[in-house]
């Protein structure tokens, strides 16, 4: 290789890394400034009261899409959100420091009567602190656009979407994305993230 081609190979390799660098940043810290609960949007609760995203108290914030018939990554990740928020609950911090958001993006088909079903298979409403919240499927797009979460249809019923959860602080900006599902979402690294926040 002579002086001419290591140069190149050099400024290659450089260049290369700082692409690398760039879509590292925009796909974590860039992305995640840009998602943000819209003030507009307004939905029901599990318990049919309204939820106003202008009226959020500072809190540290888990969000989680889902979709009530999900067969198997979105009861999975609520139950993992249960258990996680049984050990908040112990510290004292649960529904007055932390709260957890959990909003159906197939409301058409997700009714009150199901939601209000789902929300006691997962104990919801044990404690204060955690709503299950169904809007408009315009208002419900709004949301989920605003935080790159993607869903379809399959065409068979079941839908295909982003498997991810959102770690907000109290200023609701995204701090930290994980995953959904018994293999992607780490309840002991959220529960960790969660504390370092609240601390």
């Amino acid at each position: 290789m002579t002086n001419k081609d290591e140069k190149i190979y050099i400024i290659f390799t450089i260049l290369l890394v700082m692409g690398i660098g760039s879509g590292i940043f925009y796909f974590t810290e860039y992305r995640q400034s840009k998602m943000y609960f819209p003030d507009d949007i307004v939905m029901k609760t599990q318990e049919g009261e309204t939820f106003s995203f202008s009226e959020l108290e500072p809190k540290v914030r888990l969000l989680e899409f889902m979709y009530i018939d999900c067969p198997d990554l979105c009861p999975n990740t609520t139950f993992q959100m249960q258990n996680i928020r049984d050990q908040l609950v112990k510290k004292n911090i649960f529904g007055s420091k932390v709260e957890f958001l959990t909003i159906t993006f197939n409301p058409e088909k997700d009714s009150a009567e199901k939601i209000d079903a789902y929300a006691n298979t997962f104990e919801v409403n044990k404690t204060d602190g955690w709503e299950i919240l169904r809007g408009s499927p315009e208002d419900t797009k709004k949301l989920t656009d605003q935080f790159d979460f993607l869903f379809r249809d399959s065409g068979t019923g079941e839908f295909v979407h982003t498997t991810a959860t959102y770690l907000l602080d109290v200023e609701n900006r995204v701090v930290k994305v994980f995953g959904m599902g018994e293999f992607d979402f780490d309840k002991e690294a959220v529960y960790k993230a969660i504390l370092k926040e609240v601390d």
